[in-house]
């Protein structure tokens, strides 16, 4: 699997940037060896750039790059990509950009990626990625479900125009993004301008394969109040904030009930127990759970275990070489999960695991 090529997925809602966050990477010779997957090639406005066409839904552009449009099945379009790029019909691929749509819902991609045989034995999902619209955003996470969603699956969250909105604007929109995902790191973007390293390289679904750093994948909100965001930021204002306030938090609603928790539990855990409780928890609520992620001590073993799920599919638990470093140097030996979910309590979540974990420290 470490041969695997990886796949980032660039996700975010209608005008949020994407489209001028990819031309601009394309230019990157550092992206060269990448195949591009969107659904129309005008969408990204290349025709102009046009070097080659391999066939009629893949042309080869001067970066060294492939791009290839999708009408259908994923699957199969990822298929026909390592077929001409196996029988020397375009460059050999060394990453994949796949481009979704403004209105996409992320999840069913990392499904697609995580559990199809013949795709998993090819390509490895790299990251979610996904674009945030500074001068939008507000309105449009109150009026619509999709890019809360985006932002809560992302492993990397890129917010584009922020030459265009005030400091407390951005300040707000960060607020709310912390709401909907703890962990993803958040970086500023004007007209694209950025490097192919704030899309590749995330490992942020395979972190015991490629050896990243743990605490950088489970995120350092795992270390922080363990109490669920969402209701902290639900009463931030108190009784005297007016409705009409303009703050992107005043009304929990406009997140669409998505809050992120973490906890931890400082004994080690029984392998079976922690398996089971999980898949019931993901058989009970996966249309809640929106994303876990966990480094986990195991009662017997030496190494430190990765949990990590999307909705509900949870990949087999693998081997970390090692726990990650407390600020002291020592070895954090905990057991520490991120949970991330749409109408779903912590204390809904605590009592469904206690019967297999107990109860947690935090």
């Amino acid at each position: 699997m470490t041969s695997a090529i990886p796949i980032t997925v660039l996700t975010g809602f209608l005008g949020s940037g994407k489209t001028t966050l990819l031309k601009r990477l394309l230019a990157d010779p550092a992206m060269a060896g990448t195949a591009v997957i969107i659904n129309e090639f005008g969408d990204v406005g290349i025709d102009d750039a046009l070097v080659e066409k391999a066939d009629e839904d893949t042309i080869l552009l001067p970066s060294g790059c492939v791009c290839c449009a999708v009408r259908g099945d994923l699957t199969k379009a990822l298929a026909k990509l390592h077929h001409q790029s196996l029988h020397e019909q375009i460059p050999a691929i060394k990453r994949v950009i796949l481009e979704t749509s403004g209105l996409a819902d992320p999840a069913p991609i990392a499904h697609t990626l995580m559990t199809d045989e013949d795709t998993y034995r090819i390509y490895q999902l790299d990251g979610i990625v996904t674009t945030v619209d500074a001068q939008h955003a507000a309105g449009q996470l109150a009026a619509h479900y999709e890019p809360a969603k985006q932002i809560a699956l992302a492993d990397r969250i890129i917010v584009t125009k922020t030459d265009l909105v005030s400091r407390s604007q951005v300040d707000a929109l960060e607020t709310a993004i912390r709401v909907l995902n703890r962990a993803a790191p958040i970086q500023h973007v004007i007209k694209g301008d950025t490097t192919a390293a704030s899309l590749i390289g995330l490992a942020a679904h395979e972190p015991a394969l490629m050896g990243t750093d743990p605490e950088r994948w489970l995120g350092h909100a795992a270390q922080a109040d363990p109490h669920n965001h969402a209701h902290e930021h639900e009463h931030a204002h108190g009784p005297d904030c007016a409705p009409d306030c303009g703050d992107i938090n005043h009304d929990h609603t406009h997140l669409h009930g998505i809050g992120s928790f973490a906890m931890h539990f400082d004994a080690p855990l029984d392998g079976n127990a922690l398996s089971l409780g999980l898949q019931t928890l993901a058989a009970a609520y996966g249309d809640k759970l929106l994303r876990v992620k966990g480094i986990v001590t195991v009662e017997g073993q030496s190494k430190p275990f990765v949990v990590h799920g999307v909705q509900h599919i949870f990949y087999p638990p693998d081997v970390l070489a090692d726990w990650p470093k407390r600020v002291d140097g020592e070895r954090d030996r905990r057991s520490r999960f991120v949970f991330i979910t749409r109408g779903l309590e912590r204390a809904t979540v605590e009592k469904h695991l206690k019967p297999f974990l107990g109860t947690p420290n935090g």
